[in-house]
């Protein structure tokens, strides 16, 4: 039998070890709260108040229970009151000296049989414990923030944490209604060694002007369903916590070099621009601790209507490409009002796309998303060949083959050609450098990429890739063109990847890493993303559904250029495609698919 808890005793009332509280206190069990000094401990008590009160507010909490809740919670000053509780969890700032310095006096003041608990997100448990006489029952307990609504706990487990120890708070987690997932003690554990090499990464595409901050963080938001983009999360974990997890994960995981704190986050830190706490971090805030973003100098100038920035006017669109990619881009243009021209390779091709665009306008009439007049005048739109020689004037070409560089080479060549001059010329490759198209023809000027996300008539998001040769004008063209099809576009320099792939990536293959280091499992690691950060698909999900080959062509694309040691694909992954293993298309990747 699990041991019973009736007395909890917490360290530290920030905003983690408030949170932390108002968990236990709501399930029951009593609460001390310590802190340093009598005006921190009256911060934690409104922190706790506040957070209760908003509860309350949106019908989360009833009155009573918040009553009960603050019965459940006593207050002192200095560790000496912990005396009697049955469990300690430490939510102190991320620095090992004073962590340590904590647990040998816990190690003291408590009973022989208490278990000390640490939240640390990032340090080793195990030099933590090792400050007591009773290493065997010290233990990590990572709550995610904010701690009374996020669903997962991380339980780190020391090589000499006793099992009866790792198995008694495995029992308080579920009594918590949390959802464990018991790991080793390693850098980062599973979330955040996962997240913040992501993180780390994006701050450097915003360090190099890549793209802007806004754009960064659309493009993950729209692109990947991601609850938050990675520089307003920055902004909210704090830079100075984001760099101390960094700094600390760099120099306990081995060195990579991906962990290394980009050189502009020691710098905001140094300047005092922490994020949300501050009022200015990424972004500037209404006020410091307030979640509202107020424009700064960074703040894009809002543009008014489609013909701003020098974009040239287009009515007229050409579509190249039979797959299903093009099929959605046709449909998408359609809609917005474009006279399309679709060309494929010959017309049975083209009867094809025709049935495949019908059906899904069709599909959108039937779920009341769209008038069947709207339909009729979107289908009217569309002239249907198999010639490229119809495109002579078009305003707009978009090219949606094959990802091979050949054949989008050729293309172009004869694109040039045909079409008039002035005209914008779009790949929507992936993948491919935009610039070797676009020196397939005599107008690089004119050449953009356009990378539309699969289902193209749902996904709101559209990378516009622009080249060193890529005018401001056609640049501007694109941008205006994504406004008026109803798409956020974001622009990026012609890197591989993107912003999106090139972020999302090389975190699915360090989930893959991990797996195949036998640190945790598939499960507990999808748990741990969907649960602890918000992610609407755990890494070895998301895989199984865009396919192991294709993230693999794509790690591979990324590393060639990057010739970043931690890029390199996760053998693995390399094993798993050469069996065939390949997703859900396959009925077998990272899990079996084939009764579902």
């Amino acid at each position: 039998m699990a041991r019973e808890f009736s007395t909890v005793g917490v360290v530290g009332l920030g905003t983690m070890g408030a949170g932390i509280v108002e968990v236990f206190a709501r399930n029951g069990i009593d609460v001390l709260a310590v802190e340093i000094s009598a005006p921190a401990l009256e911060r934690g008590r409104a922190t706790l108040k506040g957070s209760t009160d908003r509860a309350v507010a949106k019908g989360k909490l009833a009155e009573a229970d918040r009553d009960a809740l603050h019965e459940r919670v006593h207050f002192a000053v200095g560790l000496d009151a912990l005396h009697s509780v049955d469990l300690v969890i430490e939510a102190v700032p991320e620095h090992l000296d004073l962590k340590q310095r904590i647990f040998a006096e816990l190690d003291r003041v408590c009973r022989p049989e208490t278990i000390l608990a640490t939240n640390t997100s990032s340090l080793s448990v195990t030099e933590i414990s090792v400050a007591t006489s009773r290493p065997n029952q010290v233990i990590g307990i990572h709550f995610f923030n904010p701690a009374p609504v996020m669903k997962l706990v991380e339980v780190v487990r020391t090589v000499v944490t006793a099992p009866e120890v790792v198995a008694d708070v495995e029992a308080l987690c579920a009594r918590l209604g949390k959802v464990d997932v018991t790991i080793n003690d390693r850098a980062g554990f599973i979330a955040n060694a996962l997240l913040f090499g992501y993180l780390n990464h994006a701050v450097g595409m915003f360090e190099s002007h890549y793209a802007t901050r806004e754009d960064i963080d659309a493009a993950m938001k729209l692109g990947c369903g991601l609850p938050m983009g990675p520089l307003a999360l920055m902004d909210l974990i704090g830079l100075d916590t984001a760099y101390e997890i960094l700094d600390t994960m760099y120099r306990r995981g081995g060195r990579d070099r991906r962990h290394a704190p980009v050189p502009l986050l020691k710098q905001m830190v140094t300047a005092g621009l922490l994020g949300r706490k501050s009022g200015r971090g990424f972004y500037t805030y209404e006020r410091p601790g307030s979640p509202v973003v107020v424009p700064d100098e960074a703040t894009p100038l809002a543009t008014d209507g489609a013909l701003a920035d020098g974009a040239r006017a287009i009515a007229k669109v050409g579509i190249v490409g039979s797959g299903t990619m093009a099929t959605g881009i046709i449909e998408v243009f359609a809609k917005a009002g474009y006279e399309i021209v679709s060309v494929t390779r010959g017309m049975e091709k083209s009867a094809k796309v025709c049935e495949a665009v019908k059906t899904s306008l069709n599909k959108g009439v039937v779920r009341g998303k769209l008038a069947e007049a709207d339909r009729d005048a979107a289908l009217g739109r569309i002239s249907w060949s198999a010639t490229l020689d119809h495109l002579a004037d078009v305003d707009l070409v978009v090219e949606a083959v094959v990802e091979e560089l050949s054949v989008k080479k050729a293309l172009f060549a004869s694109l040039d050609e045909i079409c008039k001059p002035g005209v914008v010329l779009a790949t929507t490759t992936s993948s491919l450098p935009v610039i070797d198209v676009a020196m397939a023809t005599q107008r690089p000027a004119d050449v953009v990429g356009l990378h539309f996300f699969n289902p193209a008539p749902i996904m709101p998001l559209v990378e516009v890739v622009r080249t060193i040769r890529t005018s401001p004008e056609a640049t501007a063209t694109a941008r205006a063109v994504c406004a008026a099809l109803g798409k956020t576009g974001v622009v990026c320099g012609d890197r591989s990847g993107f912003i999106v792939n090139a972020l999302l990536f090389p975190y699915l293959n360090d989930a893959v890493k991990m797996l195949e280091a036998s640190y945790s499992t598939a499960d507990d690691i999808d748990h741990a993303m969907k649960l602890g950060c918000g992610y609407p698909m755990g890494p070895f999900e998301l895989l199984d559904v865009v396919g192991l080959d294709v993230a693999l062509a794509i790690q591979r694309e990324l590393y060639l250029e990057l010739r970043e040691p931690g890029f390199a694909p996760a053998p693995l992954l390399e094993h798993l495609v050469t069996a065939g293993y390949l997703g859900r298309k396959t009925r077998r990747g990272f899990r079996d698919h084939s009764h579902r």
